[in-house]
């Protein structure tokens, strides 16, 4: 068995009985039990409960049973609820919160046949794009953050910990840690998937969404976020049109680090040399005053009880106490506009090439020492490319791109039209397989 194979080619491996799923969560354990004191990227993992359920996945596929990933070995980002785990959203102060059910994401994954080896890593109540207590590390570089709020998904992938992993994305969340592991990396259309957040969400900005080593593993698993529609899988292999492609490398948020800007050229040289018109756009406009409301409300219907917010971090409360103050109004309001300046701004392009994020990922501790505040802006600096197309409901995936010179991955964002997931993992997939 190879760590490094696909979902997919795992999948069918388990199909064709070549190995067992007894077998690969065996040796994913082992890789967990071996890289994961490092890296940080589960947070609870039961190994009786991931062989128990190896075994009955492997009595299924005796039987003949076809569920997509029967077998596959996963894990379920912390603000998840998996049954029989404590749901601890990245939070000491959530430590006793005990999920007897499955919430959205475990339910569509074990529906589809994935075995769930435990937890994985995020942020506090998945707010900052980097993990920090504590830090879920790049396997890249060990000093660096694998980002966040996905970051322990995007960790346990690029580690071989795992095949591939479900995340969330609110702001950039499924694609910083894709950009900073390495991994392909999808936040879909808004509306493209079941939004498990809209209750806390009124703006729409988040969604559940796959990261992944190939484009065609995470189209599968967007069809099982989705219910099992079909209506991705089969994507990356649609004809690729032409396009009218605008290309973005700088931001007025963040100061592009050049070999990122390097990068992003790259891809647009591909496209146009594929005989796609490409032309280079302005930068977006708009400030991170604009969206801390919108980010703030979510966070702020949260709930803090029992003497909780003595054990969470600085930035959590500054943004919590801010989302108390701003009204379900005020919050869409906030929304629509600056999701009519981003569109605005994409115009009738097909699709924009963008950095994923602006800089090489930050050295752990990077951060050390701020108040909440300046640690929520300088953090998030990292989703000045992504956070606009959640606001706008837009699909976004990172492709591994490039390696800076010092060997870390460098990743470059797709945009779509509303709807244009298609085209997008299509695109996505010529480019890597090119």
């Amino acid at each position: 068995m190879l760590p490094t194979d696909s979902a997919l080619d795992l999948a069918a491996r388990l199909r064709r009985r070549e190995l067992s799923s007894v077998e690969l969560v065996r040796h994913c354990l082992g890789e967990i039990r071996r890289a994961n004191p490092d890296l940080g990227a589960f947070v609870d993992v039961s190994e009786p409960r991931a062989l128990r359920e190896a075994r009955r996945a492997d009595e299924r596929l005796a039987r003949g049973d076809r569920a997509p990933f029967l077998g596959v070995p996963t894990g379920i980002k912390d603000h998840e609820h998996v049954r029989g785990y404590f749901t601890r959203m990245g939070s000491r102060a959530f430590r006793w919160l005990y999920a007897p059910v499955d919430g959205f994401t475990a339910r569509a994954c074990r529906r589809a046949g994935f075995v769930l080896l435990g937890k994985l890593a995020t942020s506090e109540l998945t707010i900052l794009p980097i993990i920090d207590d504590p830090p879920a590390r790049n396997p890249h570089d060990r000093e660096r953050y694998a980002g966040g709020s996905s970051g322990g998904s995007g960790a346990a992938v690029a580690a071989n910990m795992i095949p591939i992993a479900p995340g969330s994305d609110g702001g950039g969340s499924i694609r910083i840690p894709a950009s900073f592991c390495g991994l392909v990396g999808w936040k879909t259309s808004r509306g493209a998937l079941p939004n498990p957040y809209g209750v806390l969400d009124p703006a729409g900005i988040s969604v559940s969404g796959p990261l992944a080593r190939t484009a065609r593993d995470a189209a599968a698993l967007g069809d099982v976020l989705a219910g099992g529609t079909g209506r991705f899988a089969d994507a990356c292999d649609d004809r690729v049109p032409p396009l009218r492609v605008r290309v973005l490398t700088q931001s007025p948020l963040v100061d592009v680090d050049p070999e990122v800007a390097a990068a992003t050229t790259a891809v647009a040289r591909r496209l146009e040399a594929a005989g796609h018109t490409v032309d280079e756009a302005p930068p977006v406009d708009g400030s991170i005053d604009e969206f801390i409301p919108i980010m703030a409300r979510l966070v702020g219907q949260i709930p803090l009880v029992f003497g909780m917010a003595r054990r969470m971090q600085s930035s959590t409360l500054w943004l919590h106490g801010v989302g108390r103050t701003v009204s379900r109004q005020a919050c869409i309001a906030a929304g629509e506009r600056l999701a009519q300046r981003v569109l605005a701004w994409f115009g009738d392009a097909d699709v924009a090439v963008t950095p994923t994020v602006g800089t090489l990922p930050p050295r752990v501790g990077a951060y050390a020492g701020l108040g909440g505040e300046a640690t929520f802006r300088a953090a998030a600096q990292l989703g000045a490319f992504t956070a606009p197309f959640n606001v706008s409901g837009q699909p976004a995936i990172s492709i591994p791109a490039a390696r800076s010179r010092a060997g870390l991955p460098i990743g470059v964002q797709l945009v779509g039209r509303h709807g244009a997931d298609r085209l997008l993992l299509a695109l996505a997939e010529s480019l890597i397989a090119s």
